[in-house]
């Protein structure tokens, strides 16, 4: 069982990693700059547009993007199933690049879709309180640049919230996206190791899988502790008070 689980595990860990990094990359600076143009045309049709992003479950977007993308009823641009090609162990180190991002780009997209609005309005709200707060207030009357005063004094306090919920969003897809992007685009992963073990009531396979699911979770916690060190410095756990 220890072999099988494994074999399917990078698949899981691939598709978790690139979801919460697409999730953030765009969530973060979208977040600051609906904090910034707060109130605006931009601020309102994009709060829209996350938000029904949002109601989609993931995988009724999953099998939205197979019928339109995948050879549906509209275009034939990505593959319908798999991770690789059938010929990928002929390809040169640049085509298997191409072919593992040529088949991961709709699991990911179908994972990400639901982590943009939380982290997005999240990074936008934690902005907006330390933009109220009365050090950003002198910040600018010392004369220092928006740019200066966002991301040298206000980024660092604003991204301790988004950072505690790393842990959330990076489970949220790899739990909820693996049971279910998985079986959708036929992903040899552990998420439809699982879910295949759940139906044929294989239960020692079960229980391993959900094992590695909650401990790559405390996992991601410490990383999630350890990371506040880093934007902050004057967080050390070491020098606590009793």
């Amino acid at each position: 069982m220890i072999e099988l689980i494994k074999e399917k595990l990078p698949v899981s860990i691939t598709l978790g990693l690139w979801s919460t990094l697409i999730a953030y990359l765009v969530s973060i600076p979208l977040g600051i700059r609906k904090a910034v143009k707060d109130g605006t045309a931009f601020d309102t049709w994009t709060s829209g547009a996350i938000i029904a992003a949002y109601a989609i479950p993931g995988f009724l977007f999953a099998i939205l993007l197979l019928v339109l993308f995948a050879g549906g009823s509209y275009w034939q641009i990505f593959p319908l199933r798999g991770l690789t090609s059938d010929n990928f162990d002929q390809l040169s180190p640049l085509g298997k690049v191409a072919d593992y991002f040529w088949h991961i780009t709709l699991p990911v997209l179908a994972s990400t879709i639901s982590a943009f609005a939380t982290l997005t309005l999240l990074t936008k709200n934690s902005f907006l309180d330390e933009i109220k707060k009365q050090y950003v207030v002198t910040a600018r009357a010392k004369g220092l640049s928006e740019r200066k005063v966002l991301y040298g004094h206000v980024f660092r306090n604003a991204m301790l919230i988004v950072i505690a919920g790393f842990p959330a969003v990076f489970i949220g897809v790899f739990f909820g996206g693996s049971l279910i992007i998985e079986t959708i685009f036929s992903l040899d992963g552990l998420g439809r190791l699982g879910f295949e073990a759940a139906v044929a009531r294989d239960y020692p396979i079960v229980f391993g899988t959900l094992f590695i699911f909650g401990l790559i979770g405390l996992l991601v916690g410490i990383l999630s502790d350890l990371m506040y060190v880093v934007v902050d410095p004057r967080i050390d756990f070491e020098k606590r008070e009793g």
